[in-house]
Order: structure tokens, then C-alpha cells, then sequence
């Protein structure tokens, strides 16, 4: 009862396209693409910030165990 065979899917797919036009589907498939790309984009930014971020935290915290290793010498 829950299954959906291909003859569905099709009968699904004419009856959109012909509410819409193919035009107007085109122009929204298009649209959905750029917005996954964007998305794919600002996370890969993001990601980067984070590396970035975590390395001046990292690098921050060498420069004070070299200070404080500094201090202890002397």
C-alpha cells in the first residue's frame, strides 16, 4: 500500500510539469542548484575560519610555553 512504483512517479511528473511549464521547473532547478552551491561554499569557509582560528590559538599558546620556559631559565 505504501509503495510507489514508476508508473506513479511519472503520472506525478506530467501533471507537474504541465501546472508549471518546463520553463518556470528549469529556472527553479537552477536556482536550487546555486543555492547548494553557496551553502557547499559558506561551509567550506567556515571550516577554514575554524582551522585558521585553532592554529593562532595554538600558535598563541607555544609563544607563552616558550615564555614561560624563558622565564624558568633565567
Amino acid at each position: 500500500m505504501g509503495n510507489i512504483g514508476i508508473w506513479q512517479l511519472l503520472i506525478v511528473a506530467v501533471i507537474i510539469i504541465v501546472i508549471f511549464g518546463s520553463k518556470k521547473l528549469r529556472n527553479l532547478g537552477g536556482d536550487l542548484g546555486s543555492s547548494v552551491k553557496g551553502f557547499k561554499k559558506a561551509m567550506q569557509d567556515e571550516n577554514q575560519q575554524d582551522k585558521t582560528e585553532s592554529l593562532d590559538v595554538k600558535e598563541a599558546s607555544d609563544e607563552k610555553t616558550t615564555q614561560t620556559k624563558d622565564k624558568e631559565q633565567v
